[in-house]
Protein backbone atom coordinates (compact mmCIF):
# COMPACT_ATOMS: atom_id res chain seq x y z
CA UNK A 1 0.00 0.00 0.00
CA UNK A 2 1.56 3.44 -0.71
CA UNK A 3 0.46 6.40 1.93
CA UNK A 4 2.36 9.73 3.08
CA UNK A 5 3.96 9.53 5.90
CA UNK A 6 5.51 12.83 7.70
CA UNK A 7 8.14 11.49 9.82
CA UNK A 8 10.32 13.72 12.44
CA UNK A 9 13.89 14.73 11.24
CA UNK A 10 15.73 12.95 13.49
CA UNK A 11 13.89 9.73 13.09
CA UNK A 12 14.25 10.43 9.29
CA UNK A 13 17.78 10.61 9.59
CA UNK A 14 18.47 7.70 12.08
CA UNK A 15 16.21 5.45 9.70
CA UNK A 16 17.99 7.05 5.94
CA UNK A 17 21.48 5.64 8.17
CA UNK A 18 20.29 2.42 9.10
CA UNK A 19 18.88 1.83 5.64
CA UNK A 20 22.70 3.43 4.13
CA UNK A 21 24.11 1.08 6.31
CA UNK A 22 22.75 -2.07 5.55
CA UNK A 23 22.56 -1.64 1.97
CA UNK A 24 18.78 -1.82 1.74
CA UNK A 25 16.33 0.33 0.55
CA UNK A 26 14.64 3.10 2.60
CA UNK A 27 11.32 1.85 2.78
CA UNK A 28 12.46 -1.71 4.02
CA UNK A 29 13.91 -0.46 6.77
CA UNK A 30 10.92 1.72 7.45
CA UNK A 31 8.43 -1.49 7.09
CA UNK A 32 10.91 -3.42 9.53
CA UNK A 33 11.49 -0.17 11.88
CA UNK A 34 7.22 -0.34 12.28
CA UNK A 35 6.50 -3.95 12.32
CA UNK A 36 9.12 -4.98 15.27
CA UNK A 37 7.72 -1.62 16.94
CA UNK A 38 4.04 -2.70 16.67
CA UNK A 39 4.58 -6.24 17.87
CA UNK A 40 6.53 -4.90 20.86
CA UNK A 41 3.46 -2.71 21.64
CA UNK A 42 1.51 -5.57 21.50
CA UNK A 43 3.53 -7.27 23.96
CA UNK A 44 4.53 -4.79 26.69
CA UNK A 45 7.76 -5.62 29.01
CA UNK A 46 6.32 -7.54 32.26
CA UNK A 47 6.93 -4.99 35.17
CA UNK A 48 8.62 -5.87 38.11
CA UNK A 49 6.54 -5.70 41.20
CA UNK A 50 7.82 -2.44 43.48
CA UNK A 51 9.10 -3.42 46.73
CA UNK A 52 10.10 -1.05 49.32
CA UNK A 53 12.52 -1.68 51.80
CA UNK A 54 11.81 -0.27 55.47
CA UNK A 55 14.29 1.37 57.39
CA UNK A 56 14.44 1.96 61.11
CA UNK A 57 13.90 5.15 62.19
CA UNK A 58 14.75 4.91 65.50
CA UNK A 59 12.93 3.66 68.50
CA UNK A 60 9.70 4.97 70.40
CA UNK A 61 10.30 7.87 72.77
CA UNK A 62 9.27 7.90 76.08
CA UNK A 63 5.33 9.41 76.77
CA UNK A 64 4.77 9.13 72.79
CA UNK A 65 1.07 7.54 72.53
CA UNK A 66 1.40 6.65 68.38
CA UNK A 67 -2.56 5.85 68.96
CA UNK A 68 -2.84 9.91 69.57
CA UNK A 69 -0.95 10.57 66.29
CA UNK A 70 -3.63 12.93 65.22
CA UNK A 71 -3.74 14.90 68.65
CA UNK A 72 0.20 14.85 68.33
CA UNK A 73 0.18 16.49 64.82
CA UNK A 74 -2.61 18.77 65.70
CA UNK A 75 -0.08 20.50 68.83
CA UNK A 76 3.05 20.71 66.90
CA UNK A 77 1.21 22.28 64.17
CA UNK A 78 -0.09 24.67 66.60
CA UNK A 79 2.96 25.60 68.16
CA UNK A 80 4.53 26.57 64.80
CA UNK A 81 1.40 28.58 63.77
CA UNK A 82 2.25 30.27 67.63
CA UNK A 83 5.94 30.67 66.88
CA UNK A 84 5.44 32.12 63.48
CA UNK A 85 2.50 34.64 65.24
CA UNK A 86 5.37 35.33 68.41
CA UNK A 87 8.16 36.34 65.39
CA UNK A 88 5.63 39.07 63.78
CA UNK A 89 5.32 40.72 66.56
Amino acid sequence: MRTTLTLDDRLADSLQEMAHRNRLPFKVVVNKALSLGLRAMDQPSPQTPYRLSPLAMGGLREGLDLNKALALADSLEDEAIFTKLEMRK
